[in-house]
């Protein structure tokens, strides 16, 4: 059996800049992110047959790849080039669609099972790499970078997106205080809103056929995730929490509905009660409220009237890891 554990990610800065139909025409991307200890488990196992077994949110079973119906098994199966005598299980600790990158983190946890149970050695940016191959060219899903990445390598980084598909990513350098003081202060809030996420993107891609106005709209984020950057690495943290708002009123522009709305009033009361800044975590739609916390009891009361649910987090340095992997040789 072979169990892989790998995190989930909020966005801290630039969001929606890791979009091919941005960072391609744009000349490049950028933004920061941090995976936190919310994780996606894949487990693999021998079946003693020439079947594949699939349990996730369905159960497949089935004796071709090609037959399989969860796109991202099949395809993470072919590039693999593993076509029966599996059972694949998968869970999390978050549901889906909730904006912590749970695909990308699914599929790199997916890559990092199936390679060790072909015996092949991958280091993060193979994960990486092959996790957007999948995603983006082979499923040809409107998705971003950022999650591929942060999911494999974990910690808090500065990822740049190039026009040439490279992707260049760094570790913050920030102190032991410092990185401790961001992760006591930032605050996870559950919206209860699902969405699929490829909605929220579909948009986002559309953004760049749009008047200039909106086209300017991601250069503005583009520049927020450097200057958070920047914040961050200076230890300016009360800085980096006003950074969250000016974001979110960026994606609250390119997106408004009903639903923002909505979460554009727990925003400002959750700065109004103990935040100096706050966004909505993803692609927009629904999922986490994170919020920059000068009063954490305050706004905790605060969210708790509106009855939105804490999620506790901290940061993981360690990225998608092996926690099992005992293969019958």
């Amino acid at each position: 059996m072979i169990i892989t554990r790998t995190p989930l990610r909020i966005s801290l800065g630039g969001g929606g800049t890791d979009l091919p139909s941005y960072y391609k025409k744009r000349g490049h991307g950028h933004l920061v992110a941090a995976a936190i200890n919310k994780y996606v488990y894949v487990a693999a196992t021998k079946n003693f047959s020439a079947e594949i077994f699939l349990r996730y949110s369905q159960l497949e079973r089935t004796k071709k790849v090609s037959d399989v119906s969860h796109p991202i098994l099949r395809e993470c199966l072919k590039l693999l080039d593993i076509d029966g005598g599996i059972e694949i299980t998968s869970m999390a600790d978050v549901p889906s669609g909730t904006g912590l990158g749970s695909s990308g983190s699914f599929t790199v946890g997916v890559l990092k099972a199936l390679s060790q149970w072909s015996k092949q050695t991958w280091t993060n940016e193979d994960l990486a790499e092959s996790a957007c191959e999948i995603e983006i060219s082979r499923l040809n899903e409107p998705v971003g970078k950022q999650d591929q990445y942060i999911a494999s390598a974990g910690g808090i980084a500065s990822i740049t997106f190039h026009a040439d598909g490279r992707v260049e990513l760094r570790q913050l350098q920030m102190t032991t205080g410092v990185r401790a003081e961001l992760e006591s202060s930032l605050c996870l809030f559950y919206t209860g809103y699902q969405r699929a996420a490829l909605d929220g993107l579909r948009k986002e891609v559309g953004i760049l056929t749009e008047p200039r106005e909106r086209k300017s709209n991601l250069d503005q984020m583009l520049e927020l995730g450097y200057e958070a950057v920047r914040q961050l690495e200076i230890g300016k943290l009360d800085a980096f929490g006003d950074l969250l708002t000016s974001q979110w009123k960026l994606k609250f522009e390119r997106q408004p509905s009903q639903v923002h709305d909505q979460i554009d009033d727990w925003i400002r009361i959750g700065c109004g009660s103990g935040a100096s800044g706050g966004k909505l975590v993803g692609a927009g739609g629904g999922g986490f409220l994170l919020f920059y916390a000068t009063d954490k009891y305050a706004l905790r009361n605060s969210m708790a009237r509106q009855g939105l649910v804490e999620i506790p987090f901290r940061f993981d340095y360690e990225g998608s890891v092996t926690l099992v992997n005992d293969q019958n040789e």
